[in-house]
């Protein structure tokens, strides 16, 4: 996990003495502030008397302390960014200006800097640690341990030390710390630290259960297929953890800004102090240095800086919250501009699950025995349609009756069955033996079926639609997306119904990887200036568009590396609903990094004038500077807000 320690370094070059990686701890922090006001209350309650009396040396005894305790981290920490060569920095225009408030006998004001920005950073680092508990509790997913069956005794080990090939136990309430596939047992696994999704899942021996799932009810015997630093809770680790890597345009013209702007109101305040006492007659010097300290307090850009990268942290632990998973601040940004969201087809809008959904028998042939002749013939085949075909006979085939079975390439099956010689495959292949039949062109997958030459019918397979594919496509046009677009592999007809139900704008059809690739250049070409186009496919056949579009997710991604590896953002449901969700999630980003920027310029260039003309004192300008930092880290914290 990236700390918010380095976030503030790579800001403005500034460190303030603890970090906010670290276990935010309340006590630790709150005894030297509580500790510092009470000196701070004591010397202002004595001030008056001591200060008109031959003791006023007593009040330094009291508010030098003070000063010391709250500020010791800020002091130390600019000595060191000064030895480093990191001058302009937050620390420094602290010390600056309250070192030079005690020169000019205003030390309370000094101490009152001090001990507010103090208490800024109590309520800053408080804020910070509620910004990243999201991610935290997505982290808190990983397994302490495994339950390792050896010669039939369970040894609980590191799930690190597991091998592929070795039998776990999950006994119930336990996480399931490997990849793997149930062996026996059958229980309902909660999948909401992987998905988002609250619905158990049922799971059953031959299934692959995931690691960081959690086991509700039944033992299970799992045996273990991927080593622990290649399982897909480990890979979602580290791509959640390197998440701020990849920083958004914003957050670097905010890190260039803040490099130029700091020197340059050192420079100003320096001028402020010096030049009128010079030229305007009645000015003192102690005057116009005042006027600089208060110019120095309140141009420290760290609220600003701080603020953008934790706005950005949050929209990536809002996402992770809603199972999306964004690589990089930077694909928040682009997701604000999406004018073309492009769909693969089968397993991102259909279920990618085919079933049999009509039988048409002809020529005498009924139903049961078209399909019996289907399930024989087609029992020789891995291919999904054969599977679904055997699903719906539902009864085992005696395959000593299937003799000269082969595979006619891009056609079908020829096989004797029994007696017979039974063809089945497409329209081509009908056409090729030269079978008269009644129809060529039909919406669905379809196995066309001929007994002995004599055409015996025809069985519809498809491919049903996601229970949300609907929904997604309305919520998409719905936020702005000006067209959807469905790239398939599929023939011209299934393609042209999905096309037709989802009122999509427009699809293409019967096309290969690389066709999909050339299809994605158009669309990116065709693209307005400034507008991006999304691809949204299943993270392995369409690795190559995934990589290629503006940005890339993968769609029903749990097991698969590929998609882990090339998406730009990862769902981790198969719900196209999710598509519309990131993109909100980086608008709502982006808009409250903006208010957190025009914020924090609005009110600092307002008191910066103010600090000027001698109207704004310091105890304003800290007051302002620990505002205006505080309301832009709350702001920043409703992007992790689901709803």
């Amino acid at each position: 996990m990236v700390s918010n320690k380095s976030k503030h370094s790579d800001c403005c070059g500034h460190d303030h003495g603890h970090s906010h990686g670290e276990e935010f701890s309340l006590k630790q922090q709150i005894i030297p502030i509580a500790i510092s006001i009470f000196l701070f209350v004591l010397g202002l309650v004595f001030y008056e008397l001591l200060h008109i009396t031959p003791f006023s040396i007593g009040e330094y005894l009291v508010f030098v302390p003070a000063y010391l305790i709250s500020g010791w981290s800020v002091l130390t920490t600019a000595g060191r960014n000064i030895l480093r060569g990191k001058i302009f920095d937050e620390n420094f225009l602290m010390t600056i200006a309250t070192l030079g408030a005690i020169a000019i006998h205003e030390i309370p004001e000094a101490v009152a800097v001090m001990l507010f920005f103090q208490v800024g950073e109590l309520f800053q680092d408080f804020s910070v640690s509620r910004s990243r508990s999201s991610i935290k509790s997505l982290l808190e997913v990983r397994p302490d341990s495994a339950n390792l069956k050896v010669d039939g005794q369970i040894k609980q080990v590191s799930p690190e030390s597991v091998q592929v090939g070795d039998v776990i136990i999950v006994k119930p309430g336990e996480k399931i710390p490997l990849d793997g596939e149930i062996t026996e047992g059958a229980s309902q696994v909660d999948t909401s630290a992987l998905t988002g999704e609250s619905v158990p899942r049922t799971v059953k021996v031959g299934e692959t259960v995931l690691a960081g799932m959690i086991n509700k009810s039944g033992v299970l015997t799992v045996r273990v297929s991927k080593l622990f630093a290649e399982s897909s809770i480990a890979r979602i680790l580290d791509l959640v953890e390197n998440a701020s890597s990849k920083k958004a345009a914003t957050e670097k013209f905010i890190t260039r800004f803040a490099r130029i702007y700091t020197p340059i109101v050192v420079f100003l305040s320096l001028a402020v102090a010096i030049l009128p006492p010079l030229f305007i007659p009645g000015a003192t010097s102690e005057q116009w240095v005042y006027r600089a300290l208060v110019l120095l307090v309140i141009s420290c850009p760290c609220g600003l800086v701080i603020s953008i990268p934790l706005g950005y942290f949050g929209g990536v632990g809002g996402a992770a919250k809603r199972g999306i998973l964004v690589k990089g601040s930077t694909f928040l940004d682009t997701l604000t501009n999406v004018q073309t969201v492009v769909f693969d087809k089968t397993g991102t809008l259909t279920q990618g699950v085919f079933n049999v959904t009509q039988i048409i028998p002809q020529n005498g042939f009924n139903q049961a025995e078209l399909l019996q002749l289907a399930a024989k013939i087609e029992s020789q085949s891995n291919h999904p349609v054969a599977k679904s075909i055997l699903s719906a006979y539902g009864k085992s085939i005696d395959t000593t009756e299937i003799e000269d079975y082969q595979e006619i390439a891009g056609h079908g099956i020829q096989a004797r069955v029994g007696n017979q010689i039974v063809i089945a495959g497409n329209d081509r292949l009908l056409h090729r033996e030269n079978i008269e039949h009644d129809v060529c062109e039909v919406e669905g997958t379809v196995v066309h079926l001929a007994v002995d030459r004599v055409y015996a019918g025809r069985i519809i397979i498809a491919d049903e639609l996601k229970d949300d594919a609907v929904e997604a496509i309305r919520n998409l046009k719905d936020i702005g997306v000006e067209q959807i677009v469905m790239l398939t592999g599929d023939n011209q007809a299934v393609a042209q119904n999905i096309a037709r139900q989802l009122n999509l704008d427009d699809f293409e059809a019967e096309l290969l990887p690389e066709d999909k690739v050339e299809a994605i250049e158009r669309y990116l070409s065709k693209a307005s200036k400034d507008k991006k186009v999304v691809f949204v496919g299943d993270g392995i056949n369409d690795a190559p568009v995934i990589a290629r579009a503006d940005v890339g997710m993968a769609m029903g991604a749990l097991g698969s590396d590929a998609a882990i590896e090339t998406a730009d953002v990862v769902l981790m449901t198969d719900a196209p609903s999710k598509v519309a969700e990131a993109i909100g999630v980086g608008k709502k980003t982006h808009k409250i990094v903006w208010q957190n920027i025009i914020l924090a310029m609005g009110v600092k260039g307002l008191f910066i004038v103010l600090g000027m003309f001698g109207v704004a004192t310091l105890w304003e300008a800290v007051f302002a500077d620990v505002g205006v930092a505080l309301l832009a880290i709350l702001n920043a914290g409703r992007v992790l807000r689901v709803n």
